[in-house]
């Protein structure tokens, strides 16, 4: 079946699910809503993980959706045949329902079956289960559902189910939470088939990427507290998840995802548009490639170029592209056509593209030019640190790529330097890395590196204050800013005017940050008259109830709610009203809350200490508790 597109491939393994009971989830956004101490959604899971902590999903027990993901850790490893900043990730949930025997089952069967899964050879796939160790057995169970799948095949699981360590097989929250075995799922890539293997030959064939995972079960039935299996969970969930990217490249039996649909388009456009080859300049394609995608993505979700948080990563993003760019000889002027293929690629899965299509261009081709100019300034830079003759008379002769020099040069960059370069002037390091070999100068690395880890660390101590406690800590505090917010919104809509809607929150135990739409600064006058109606709320010892409704109904009544697009179509609302049914608060929102406003009270007032602009169009408040 190695015709089917990536869009038909996720198209059907959402239909396959949804078939055996799975309510179908929209992805939710790629920067969580709620939830400072990250800065996107790394994984299918992560949006769910207050509901595999043990809260009720609206939607149901059976979830499955395509959720949009974005991975920056090993971004030096893009390029090669398996690694992307951005991906997409397939997944089923059950939420104390169905346990290992369904999940394997139906994995098995979405990947051989040829009606309704993607037809692939059985005798090509490999799986690993949990070999045990002091914190829970060896996974027996897993065990004789995959033998007795392989049987019914009519093959023989000697030689294709291994027992692995908890470094492969075993997956965890962290110290506190819950946790479990996995059962991870492969399939062979050579051509003519490895049909058996030891454990030994199927390790060394996973080096070589000879076989790769395809599919990863994880069953979580424990609990752990402080680093230490503590027991069972009183309800068990299964949380799976398969790379789209990864199985577009099976079924359409290329080397890699770049040669698929997914970046076809793309790869002709830059051969035509260079004159270049992209068998012969793989890696630098690969790289403009899917940064330029995972540009468009944050973009769509809201990311504007920035020099912190999710900002920074879209900013290196871009400028790596741009570097790419240049060494291909691709022109600016292209960029709107390369990110016009991502936008109608994903534009009808994701409606939120097309609508933001000409924001997304114009900030991409914005942060180019802009970092062509920086290129420009620092490639001055350099040439005064190598070229003394520059340097004392002031004079720089400059072709991109080709300098000339005009004196005796320098045998080495130091490490201050390098680290001038980069920090103050935002020369990459691959650009002087490249730059210094065409002189056959000596790079100082181990001191620039000494710098960096000394800034680094110096940046971690500055942030740390920062998520400390975020709103994935829900404590009481958290829950009571977080409550507060609500009614601040609801506070700013009544004074401040019906326009204003949220557009991001970040809550730590000391402060709420919010960002909100208003065009031009909110008086103090108007920012008195919101403190008071929270405090008001507050002395009033409101109830904060939720109830389930229909999502459609939830906008036609009128409820506050901002990225909609994330939810199911049966939503969780919250109303804040007193005694006499007043009601401050009625908003959307899968967040932790107060029962009750009085909870707040013993944080002590409500005070918004600063408001000022954002970005265009968007204001942020900062507010806190303070006791008289």
């Amino acid at each position: 079946m190695n015709n089917l597109t990536s869009g038909e491939i996720r198209k059907r393994f959402l239909k396959f699910f949804e078939k055996r009971g799975h309510s179908i989830l929209p992805s939710a956004p790629l920067v969580p809503e709620n939830d400072p101490s990250v800065l996107f959604n790394t994984a299918g899971m992560q949006p769910l993980v207050p509901y595999l902590l043990g809260e009720e999903h609206p939607a149901g027990k059976r979830l499955a959706d395509a959720q949009k993901c974005v991975r920056t850790n090993d971004i030096e490893e893009v390029g090669d045949n398996t690694h992307f900043t951005f991906f997409e990730m397939l997944g089923n949930w059950s939420l104390g329902d169905y346990f290992k025997k369904e999940s394997l089952q139906w994995s098995w069967e979405f990947l051989t079956d040829k009606e309704e899964g993607l037809a692939l050879d059985p005798q090509r796939i490999f799986v690993t289960v949990f070999e045990g160790n002091e914190d829970a057995p060896r996974d027996e169970e897993a065990y004789e559902i995959w033998k007795n799948i392989f049987e019914k095949a009519g093959l023989n699981p000697e030689g294709k189910i291994f027992f692995m360590d908890a470094e492969s097989n075993w997956w965890s929250a962290g110290d506190n939470g819950p946790c479990g075995p996995d059962s991870e799922i492969f399939y062979d890539r050579t051509e003519k088939g490895l049909s058996s293997l030891t454990k030994e030959a199927f390790m060394e064939a996973d080096d070589r990427q000879d076989i790769v995972e395809v599919w990863n079960n994880v069953f979580m039935e424990f609990l752990k507290k402080d680093g230490k299996v503590a027991g069972k969970l009183d309800k068990r969930n299964v949380d799976t998840g398969a790379g789209l990217e990864r199985l577009t490249a099976i079924i359409q039996n290329k080397k890699s995802p770049y040669e698929t649909d997914l970046f076809i388009e793309g790869v002709e456009l830059i051969e035509e548009k260079t004159g270049k080859k992209y068998i012969d300049f793989q890696r630098d394609f690969r790289i403009l490639l899917d940064h330029l995608r995972t540009s468009v993505f944050l973009i769509s979700d809201g990311v504007i170029p920035a020099n912190k948080d999710q900002g920074y990563i879209l900013r290196r993003l871009l400028r790596r592209a741009t570097l790419k760019m240049k060494e291909l000889n691709f022109a600016f002027s292209d960029i709107p056509f390369l990110a016009d293929i991502f936008i109608k690629k994903y534009g009808e899965v994701y409606s939120n593209i097309l609508e933001k299509s000409e924001e997304i261009k114009r900030e991409i081709e914005q942060e180019v030019n802009n970092f062509s100019k920086t290129l420009e300034k620092g490639m001055r830079e350099f040439e005064k640190i190598v070229n003394p003759e520059v340097k004392n008379n002031n004079i720089c002769k400059i072709d991109f790529g080709s300098v000339e020099v005009t004196g005796p040069a320098v045998n080495e960059i130091s490490g201050d330097d390098i680290f001038k370069l980069v920090t103050t002037y935002g020369f990459p390091v691959e650009l002087i890395r490249e730059e210094a070999g065409k002189r056959n100068l000596l790079l100082d690395e181990d001191g620039f590196r000494k710098k960096m880890e000394e800034h680094s660390k110096k940046s971690a101590t500055a942030s740390a204050g920062k998520f400390k406690g975020g709103l994935g800590g829900d404590s009481p505090k958290i829950r009571a800013f977080h409550t507060a917010t609500h009614l601040m919104l609801a506070g700013l809509q009544k004074f401040a005017g019906e326009g204003v809607h949220q557009k991001g929150s970040n809550i730590t135990e000391e402060r709420a940050r919010f960002d909100f739409t208003h065009e031009g600064k909110v008086e103090r006058e108007i920012l008195d008259k919101v403190e008071d109606y929270v405090n008001g709320a507050i002395k009033a010892g409101a109830e904060v109830v939720t109830e389930e409704m229909e999502k459609e109904k939830a906008r036609a009544e009128g409820v506050e709610g901002s990225f909609w697009e994330k939810y199911p179509d049966v939503v969780k609302v919250w109303t804040i009203k007193d005694k006499e049914g007043n009601i401050y608060s009625r908003e959307l929102c899968g967040g932790p809350h107060a029962k009750n406003t009085s909870e707040l009270a013993q944080f002590g007032k409500f005070k918004i200490k600063k408001e000022s602009s954002s970005s265009a169009g968007v204001r942020r408040i900062k507010a806190v508790f303070e006791k008289e």
